[in-house]
């Protein structure tokens, strides 16, 4: 785990048992502290993002929102997914687009990490340098796999403030009565900023992913 790791999720792993190891916030020393571990132990290194089997994984979540939208007799109109690895957004992709082909994808990402929005918008893809936002779950550059599906199928990714993402997070505390950090936060940041291209009246499902929150320290 990052040396800057929230306490709240250093507590949380630790509860289920894991031996933590920490190292500096950065790829290159989470990257060589995971190549040491593996070599130290033997152990099989799950990618957290850039990898077919999570991605196929992280699909499921758009597939069990869409399904449960059908069952209420709801067609929804566009998915938002918050995007940091990619993993995710990558799946919602795939899996949105097969099931329902013409949805609108769109992405939301915090303006202070906003390499995907950076590399949407050139074409190529740009890595994350010297991110700056409470949405500690998007730090991360985008992943190449999560990349070669995003460039296709993702129409657009909204940046969205600190302010507006506080605004959300609150929002969906107090009146959904759902927990959840900064980072999944960004999804209704996104739809509710004027940068949003969805017309009113638009059937929106969001991708609520995170809930890594210290009640201590609510930045609301």
């Amino acid at each position: 785990m990052p040396s800057t790791a929230k306490q709240v999720k250093v507590n949380a792993v630790a509860g289920y048992g894991a031996n933590i190891t920490r190292c500096e916030p950065t790829l290159v020393a989470r990257e060589a502290t995971a190549s040491a571990k593996v070599a130290e132990t033997g152990a099989t290194l799950v990618p957290p993002y850039d990898d077919f089997h999570v991605v196929a994984g992280q699909a499921t979540a758009v597939i069990e929102l869409l399904e449960e939208a059908e069952k209420k007799g709801i067609v929804l109109d566009a998915v938002i997914c918050p995007v940091g690895g990619g993993g995710l957004m990558s799946g919602t992709c795939l899996a949105a687009s097969a099931m329902q082909p013409g949805i609108r994808l769109i992405g939301g990402e915090p303006m202070g990490a906003d390499d995907a929005a950076r590399s949407l918008a050139c074409g190529s893809l740009i890595p994350q340098t010297g991110p700056n936002t409470i949405c500690d779950g998007l730090l991360t550059s985008v992943g190449r796999l999560p990349w070669a599906v995003i460039s296709r199928h993702l129409e657009s990714i909204i940046t969205v403030s600190e302010d507006e993402v506080k605004t959300a997070m609150k929002l969906l505390w107090e009146r959904n009565k759902t927990v959840v950090e900064p980072s999944s936060s960004v999804a209704l940041a996104a739809v509710m900023s004027k940068a949003c291209p969805l017309p009113p009246g638009s059937k929106v499902g969001l991708i609520l992913s995170g809930g890594n929150v210290d009640l201590n320290n609510l930045p609301f």
